[in-house]
């Protein structure tokens, strides 16, 4: 793992915020939680808000087509990250981490964010999270949609057989049953409902800076990362 580098973040008058979008499996988890260590900044996870959403109302018996009771959980639900362990987070005062990691919670997340009142709510609730010294915002419209004006902006990427390897072998590592085959499938099923979605689609923003992660190990993407930032922050090392 690359040495963390503390880092002070300059004066604002309102909290800086780096974007770190990107599909499943091209490593902007980890990533992000690496820079919001490091920078001791907020951390927001958006895919998981999207997950905790569909998780929620499965759990709570909310059909995806009630549309009113979805928005009501959706604003009502209390959510919390931890920015020193990735993956973990609590919905409701429940540690539901490993849960929400499952493919079957990803695929939820997938409906759910095709739905305008889901999308509106969640939106609200992500600009909140925007406090100082600054937030590092993992998800797939973050630097298109939500943070449009974030000092610095990264989209990952990497190929489909590559991405599906890396959450095959997250998910084993987690004590999880999957199969490869079913999982690819499932990512690209994804990725194709979350580019082609009229509202939000999974797209780089014009200014973001696009790393292929295919053939990087963390180590890289993060030099990579820390280079931008330290030029867009004007900060040394």
């Amino acid at each position: 793992m690359a040495d963390l580098i503390e880092m002070d973040a300059p004066v604002l008058t309102e909290a800086p915020v780096i974007t770190i979008d990107g599909p499943s499996g091209t490593g902007k988890g980890a990533i992000s939680h690496l820079l919001a260590e490091s920078l001791h900044w907020h951390i927001l996870d958006s895919g998981a808000l999207y997950r905790l959403v569909g998780v929620g109302a499965h759990k709570n018996g909310i059909l995806l087509n009630d549309i009113n009771a979805l928005k009501k959980f959706t604003i009502e639900m209390e959510v919390y990250f931890s920015r020193l362990y990735e993956g973990s987070l609590e919905l409701n005062g429940e540690d539901i981490s490993t849960q929400i990691r499952q493919e079957s919670s990803g695929d939820l997340a997938s409906q759910v964010a095709v739905i305008p009142e889901v999308r509106e709510a969640l939106y609200e609730r992500q600009l909140a999270f925007r406090q100082m010294p600054g937030l590092v915002a993992d998800g797939r419209d973050m630097g298109t949609v939500v943070f449009p004006d974030a000092v610095q902006k990264f989209f990952l990427t990497a190929s489909l057989e590559v991405r599906a390897q890396r959450r095959y072998k997250q998910l084993i590592n987690k004590g999880l049953s999957v199969n490869l085959r079913d999982l690819l499938q499932d990512i690209e099923t994804r990725d194709e409902r979350d580019s082609l979605r009229a509202i939000s689609p999974l797209v780089p923003a014009n200014d973001a800076l696009v790393i292929d992660t295919t053939d990087l190990d963390i180590n890289q993407v993060f030099k990579k990362v820390l280079i931008a930032i330290q030029q867009a922050l004007n900060l040394g090392i």
